[in-house]
């Protein structure tokens, strides 16, 4: 009686809801392309374990009622034609399902929204992937051996430095409600982006450009991630952050990296000037 009732507990808590929030499936709720992912997920997985749960009740059934004594003679059965047709069509109309779901369900993980009302005043851009109204903010991720390094604005990938374009390590900070759209790149080896509360992994590969994006709804969050493709020895630890504060804070936020840059650049400056009145450079 003990052992029953310590079998049945332990179902309800394997089956309770919160117990098997991202156990058994992905991580969702901090971007619209996280949840549709996680909704995909689920579909195909209870449909997988509808099929499993028949195969093995087929087959526990027929190991109890066709079980034989040793040494009986076994039924010489040669097939059934109707039987066979019918797990197959079956097997191909789940497949057709799956596969009309998948591509019902691909837009919306692939394309990103508009920025809601709440989110940051945005300018357009004509890079992809783009919204439909072409306002987003455009931030570069570059993975480096072994950290992430975040620049924020539209000319990021190409005029970062003579831009001298705000930029954080490690810790991405963007305004909430707004579509962040991540231009991704490696400046070594291959590295993938992957925080699994906002979507997908994406590969940063040397030498190209990947992309993705995400929508986050509220201010506060602070999601985690990690570097998801094995990329050398301090693999384990180049983590990534994503803070996510209201656009009024982002824009304070913002600026204040920007002051920061031009007085590390103007203090770089004096002491150029100083060693080269003293010949040392």
């Amino acid at each position: 009686m003990g052992l029953f009732l310590a079998l049945a507990l332990g179902c309800l808590l394997i089956l309770a809801p919160d117990a098997l929030a991202n156990f058994l499936t992905p991580k969702s709720g901090g971007s619209p392309n996280a949840n549709q992912i996680d909704s995909l997920y689920k579909i195909v997985l209870y449909i997988a374990a509808v099929v499993f749960v028949g195969v093995e009740g087929a087959l526990l059934y027929s190991v109890l009622k066709f079980r034989a004594k040793r040494g009986a003679v076994a039924a010489q059965i040669h097939g059934n034609t109707r039987l066979e047709i019918g797990w197959t069509v079956a097997a191909g109309l789940i497949l057709v399902v799956l596969t009309v779901v998948t591509f019902v369900k691909l837009p919306s993980i692939i394309d990103p929204p508009n920025s809601g009302s709440s989110g940051l005043v945005l300018s357009a851009s004509l890079t992809e992937p783009t919204p439909p109204n072409g306002h987003r903010l455009t931030v570069c991720v570059q993975g480096r051996q072994f950290i992430w390094r975040y620049t924020y604005g539209s000319g990021c990938l190409n005029n970062a430095f003579a831009g001298k374009l705000p930029y954080s390590y490690q810790q991405m900070v963007v305004p909430a409600d707004t579509t962040i759209v991540l231009d991704i790149q490696a400046s070594d080896v291959i590295h993938s982006w992957w925080v699994p509360s906002l979507g997908g992994k994406v590969d940063a590969v040397p030498g190209y450009t990947t992309y993705t994006w995400f929508k986050a709804p509220h201010p506060g969050a602070l999601y985690h991630g990690q570097c998801a493709q094995l990329c050398g020895r301090n693999h384990a630890a180049m983590t990534a952050l994503v803070k996510v504060v209201s656009p009024a804070d982002f824009t304070a936020w913002l600026n204040q990296q920007q002051q920061a840059i031009q007085a590390a650049n103007s203090q770089v400056y004096q002491l150029r000037q100083i060693l080269t009145a003293e010949n040392q450079l």
